[in-house]
Formats: C-alpha cells, structure tokens, sequence
C-alpha cells in the first residue's frame, strides 16, 4: 500500500522567497570583473530572491576594500532601475509596493524596486583575518545582520560570501558580547553560510587558512552554522563561462542596462554565482538539505582543506567530481535561463519556464511497491510543448530504482522486494520547446518502511 504525504517544501511555504545577503568585494573590470558579472545575474533574479543586504567587503584582492570601488554595485543597481519596468512584465507586475511593504516580507515573483536595492546596499568589513574581528570592525553591514537576524521572520538568512564572510563573523563576534551564550547559539542558528573559496585575506596567504575568520566560524559553531566551503562548483563556473563566452555575447553582454555593464571575464566568469544558484528555488533542491544536488553542483560534510576544522564541502574526492558532473550537466540550462531573462530585460518579452505540478511531492512506500509518478498537469505558460525527464539522484539513499517510461508525462517504478528503511529523492525535469528551451523541476522524496 502506498500512503501519500503533504506537500511541505520551503519555496513554497507562503510564497515566500529565500532571504539572501550578498557579500561581494566587487571590484573595477581590470582588477576582478566576475563580481560585477555575478552582480548583473542577481538583479536579473531579483524577483526570486528577498536581498536583505548587498554588502560591499574585503575579499582577495582588497584588503583594505577600497571605499571608491563601492560604485561599481550601485552602478548595477542604476541599471536594474532602467530595466525593471521591462522584468516586471515578465510576471505582470504592474508597480511596485510601498517602501515600507518591501521591508517586509516579499513573495516570489515579486520585482522590488531600485530604491529598496539601494536602500540595503551598505559598507562592510573593510579589513580581513581574525585579527579584525573586535571593537573597530563594526560597519553598518554587521548592525544590518544583527537587526535582519533579530526581526520576527522564521525564515533562515542565506549569505553568499562572493568575498570574505567577515562581516558576519563581526555581527556574531558584537552580539556574543552582550548576549547568554543560549542567545549567540540561537542567533547565529538563523544564518547559513555559503562561502566560494576562503577568501577573508589577501590572495597571496590564501593558503594560510587560521588567518580567517571563516576558521573562528567553522570552529566555534560547527554545531549551529550551516557552512558551505565551495571548493569544486566554482572554479567549474569559471571554466564552463568560458568555454561559453560566444553565447555571453551574443544574448547577455549589450541586452538592456544591465548587459551594458556585463564585463568581459578576465580569470573566469562569474566564479561567485554558485553562492546563490544554491539558493535558487526552482524545485530542484532544498537549500536546508546540502545532500540535495542543484545549479550550485554538489556539496558532503567533511573535513575541510585546513584539516582542521568541518564544513559542507566539495573539495576532496569523490565529491569534487560528483559536484563538477552536475555542474556541466546543469550548466547549458541554467545559462539559458539567464540569456532569456536578459532578453526580457532589453526588450519586456520573451519566454518564461514551465509550470511543473507533480503530486504528491513526498511519499511514503513498501517493499515491493508500484508507484505511478504524475506530472500530467504541468503547464507552460506561453503555451510551448514539454519534454519530460525522470532521474534518481544516486547519492541519496541505498536503494536504486528503475523508472519505467522515464521521458513521458507519466512514469512508474517498483520499489525493489528488498528496500527498507530508507529515502530516495527522485527528479522530474520539464523542458519546453520555446526560444532557449527553457526548465523547471520537482523533487519527489520516497520513504521506504518496513
């Protein structure tokens, strides 16, 4: 017999969207251009992500940031108010909220306005190391954190750290100051962290890892801090950019404002947009389970590159190669989805993604079960053709199954006779036949009892 269960996923709880904070050392074309990239593929997203904070800080090549470089984000920020009037078609929307509503809460789908961008783009952490970490390193970055943390949201605050994660480890340094250390504990519990590299230092002492305070972090609060330490989908970022820089030119770089500040790449291209691809609520993975692959390839708790300290991480083997196999399987189509969101930003048309309705989403089965997986009732919204795709994700659970009529609207699979105790986590993947084919998904997890 199979008992179905409710759908409880975390995009769709209240339509609400995942609350983000960017920490980003964006710098000038001729010193690092691929934060200004990764910057301009935000703002294309701006309607799937509630931006908390855009954070300028110190990060590789910046130590001390330099305040001047500052710019460089508002000049992105300037751009998305040029074409946010033609995104907002994408979706309908016909104004925006009032200030006030922006601050708070924003459901998916919603464009917000360049004032409330501008509004949470402050100063961070100008210097890098531990040793920064203390009474002189308070910016209106950390307050931010500390007031984001602090508000009546139940949601958690993913930060992406495009640069070093120093200005949230300041937040909870200031905050361990004046509150029980059952106040820290629940306080940095509200955060996760997704860090590209370990960038809290100049690039030279990379290797130097007790220099960081993304170090103090993993240490003092590995038990309360989800902390990704991305060492393999990143660099497969860059090299994949690369490899398709003729198709950045051709549908990103010129198309709208913001394609007029898409900067050629010079070491890799957009080697911090991992950070927030992880976050990306399109049905593909639960950024609460890091188990879950995704655009942002494929992460495992271990033991970090310090051999010190643990982390979710994607650095050794075979894990590396696990994370880099789904980064180039899911490159083309997520590199699509951007060129088609910048055709709606130069022009306010184009294609949108298909609508996948699978039910129900999680499942409880035997032994010996016969499920029937359904995604009949999905939709495009411009009317395009579907092409369907079911897959295992092999590294959750024991249990391999075969799904029959895979590329059909309407697949089965038996759970083999001697399955127990276990989950498998399946994937159904729709693509439409419209201009840059574009794709949606739904993850179906199955508990096997007994």
């Amino acid at each position: 017999m199979l008992l179905l269960m409710p759908l409880t996923l975390w995009a769709a709880k209240n339509d609400l969207k995942p609350r983000l904070v960017v920490c980003t050392d964006i710098a000038p074309a001729d010193v690092e251009p691929d934060d200004m990239e990764s910057m301009v593929r935000l703002m294309a997203y701006a309607d799937r992500f509630e931006i908390e904070a855009l954070i300028t800080s110190v990060g590789w090549n910046c130590d001390p940031y330099p305040l001047e470089w500052q710019q460089y984000l508002f000049r992105v920020i300037t751009a998305y108010a040029k074409d946010v009037p033609n995104l907002m078609r994408r979706s309908g929307q016909k104004k925006h909220l009032s200030l006030k509503k922006e601050n708070g809460q924003q459901k998916l789908g919603y464009w917000p306005s360049a004032k409330y961008i501008t509004s949470r783009a402050v100063m961070g952490s100008m210097y890098g190391g531990i040793k920064a970490i203390g009474e002189r390193n308070d910016s209106p970055g950390s307050e931010l954190l500390i007031r984001l943390a602090d508000e009546d949201d139940p949601r958690p605050i993913y930060v992406a750290a495009w640069g070093g994660a120093n200005t949230l480890a300041q937040a909870i340094w200031r905050v361990k100051q004046t509150r029980s250390d059952d106040e820290v504990r629940n306080f940095v519990r509200k955060f996760r962290l997704f860090t590209i590299t370990d960038q809290d230092m100049q690039y030279s002492m990379r290797m130097n890892r007790a220099y960081s305070s993304h170090m103090w972090l993993r240490k003092d609060f590995a038990n309360d801090l989800q902390f990704i330490w991305d060492e393999g989908a990143w660099q497969e970022q860059c090299e994949l950019g690369k490899q398709h820089w003729a198709q950045h030119q051709q549908h990103i770089q010129g198309h709208g404002a913001l394609g007029q500040e898409y900067p050629n790449y010079k070491w890799g291209v957009e080697g911090d947009t991992p950070s927030f691809l992880y976050v990306m609520p399109n049905g593909l993975n639960d950024p609460e389970d890091p188990h879950q692959c995704g655009w942002a390839g494929y992460h495992e708790r271990g033991l970090c590159a310090d051999s010190l300290t643990t982390a979710w991480t994607s650095w050794h083997e075979p894990v590396c190669s696990i994370s880099v196999g789904y980064k180039r399987r899911f490159y083309p189509d997520e590199l699509n989805d951007f060129c088609a969101r910048m055709q709606w930003a130069a022009e306010g048309k184009g294609n949108r993604n298909p609508q996948v309705v699978v039910t129900p989403l999680h499942m409880t089965a035997k032994a010996g079960d016969t499920i029937r997986l359904d995604a009949s009732k999905s939709k495009d919204p411009d009317g395009d053709g579907l092409t369907f795709l079911w897959w295992q994700q092999p590294e959750i659970g024991r249990t391999k199954v075969t799904i029959e009529q895979s590329d059909q609207a309407i697949a089965t699979l038996r759970i083999p006779a001697d399955a127990k105790d276990d989950t498998i986590h399946l994937i159904c993947e729709v693509h439409d036949d419209g201009p840059f084919h574009l794709v949606a998904y739904r993850r179906i997890m199955i508990a096997i009892k007994r």
